[in-house]
């Protein structure tokens, strides 16, 4: 059994990509972690290596976050959603689609992007990995 040891350089990089993906700084990213500012600080530096208990947080809290590629740099940021075949959409439900990231459990609605529109909603699909899927629809 072979073990990989973190490279902490390009872990610093690829955790800079995730806290500016989300628009956030180094204390906000922290404190959305429950972690000490100064372990995020240290980690970017490169002067610790990230615990375990760190990268699970990170995990939990940001889910689009895909383990191998914080890790080791394999695989994507932010993870790739499974895609939909349009032929399982009726003629009727298909329409323009706009895809909004994932936003972490722990953000709040004043740490969320802004992604108001001036369109009022009519329909939201939901399609659950079993198959089976819910609709919502606006009663106007």
């Amino acid at each position: 059994m072979s073990v990989t040891m973190v490279n902490t350089e390009a872990f610093s990089k690829r955790l800079e990509k995730v806290i500016q993906h989300y628009q956030l700084t180094a204390s906000a990213f922290a404190d959305s972690l429950g972690v000490q500012r100064s372990g995020v600080s240290h980690i970017l530096s490169g002067r610790n290596k990230p615990s375990l208990d760190f990268v699970l947080k990170l995990l939990h809290t940001y889910p689009e976050v895909d383990l191998q590629w914080i890790m080791n740099g394999k695989g994507y940021f932010p993870k790739r959603n499974e895609t939909v075949k349009v032929e399982e959409i009726s003629d009727t439900e298909k329409t323009d689609v706009k895809v909004v990231p994932n936003l972490p459990k722990s953000m709040t609605d004043k740490q969320a992007p802004k992604i108001a529109s001036e369109k009022a909603i009519r329909k939201i699909v939901i399609f659950y990995e079993d198959g089976t899927f819910e609709i919502y629809q606006n009663s106007k």
